[in-house]
């Protein structure tokens, strides 16, 4: 790993967010805007971009490391629903509710793809995409239920299968085991819109920094949850992988996206039901901004 090129990238993507909380505080970004860069991402330029990330020569290792990857990311999904439901039960309710979605549900859709990519290149970016399957899921099913009544089983299964962004994993992964040459102005056009993904979603992370005053924004549970999010969980799937031999750029990949800060959503669904909104805003912008630091150091340590 070339560590220049890292350094070169976390600057990259802390300008972006700067440019987010500048247009945001300017007025230029809106809050309406904020939901609209949101579905921006979602629909369009996230999907394009995990769609790319398949268009390689495809072989029996390849499919290897997806098993591999897949199994690594769902027991990393496993151990955080275990630790959310006992490491926070003598914290209010409100907060304890947005601990646990934070725990389980971290911010790796957005910021894990561009950090993938730029350390791993193409090949991580395909692995990251694979890793987010099974945190999809939680996010559908587990991860909303502490903050609502669990969902019927009927309505998990249509919100995970019809996500975009599993779309278009099931989209490139057709690409990438037929390996059918689509139409190259088709293709021109995927790569360029994915390309926009670490520009669009790094400025949208500056928007929701933008709304959160940074005084008085530590106490103990945000340390702790801090800790949790940044380094032990991402710290444990180092151990693990070590343990049983991963293949270094699988347990790269799984490493850095494990350590991703909390995701925006947490604070949104907070908001709207019933959670402590404001601690989880706390929450978001503590981790995202400490993320700028402890994913180099990560990144060195690998």
């Amino acid at each position: 790993m070339d560590y220049s090129s890292l350094m070169n990238l976390q600057g990259m993507l802390f300008l972006l967010v700067a440019a987010g909380i500048i247009l945001r505080k300017q007025g230029i970004l809106h809050e309406e805007a904020k939901a609209v860069l949101t579905d921006l991402v979602i629909y369009l330029i996230l999907p394009c971009n995990i769609i790319s990330s398949f268009l390689i020569e495809f072989n029996i290792t390849v499919l290897k490391k997806f098993a591999v990857i897949l199994v690594i990311a769902t027991l990393i999904q496993v151990v955080c629903l275990f630790l959310a439901n006992v490491l926070y039960n003598k914290e209010e309710e409100g907060r304890k509710k947005v601990l646990q979605y934070g725990t389980v549900c971290s911010n790796a859709g957005f910021m894990g793809n561009p950090i993938a990519e730029g350390v791993y290149g193409a090949q991580g970016l395909m692995f990251a995409s694979i890793f987010l399957i099974p945190q999809r899921i939680v996010m559908w099913s587990a991860g909303v239920s502490y903050f609502t009544e669990s969902p019927d089983r009927k309505t998990i299964v249509k919100k995970v299968m019809t996500h975009p962004c599993i779309i278009a994993v099931y989209i490139g992964m057709f690409f990438l085991i037929t390996q059918i040459q689509m139409p190259l102005f088709l293709e021109h056009t995927i790569r360029g819109v994915g390309g926009c993904t670490t520009t669009v979603s790094m400025v949208l992370i500056g928007t929701i920094l933008a709304e959160v005053k940074l005084k008085s924004i530590l106490d103990w549970g945000i340390v702790k949850y801090t800790v949790i999010r940044l380094f032990f969980i991402p710290l444990l799937v180092f151990l693990s992988c070590r343990l049983f031999s991963v293949d270094p750029m699988l347990l790269g990949v799984s490493v850095l996206l494990a350590g991703m800060p909390a995701g925006s959503t947490t604070a949104i669904l907070a908001a709207k039901y019933g959670g402590d909104y404001i601690f989880a805003t706390k929450c978001v912008v503590v981790t995202t901004l400490l993320s700028l630091v402890t994913i180099p150091l990560w990144c060195m340590f690998l």
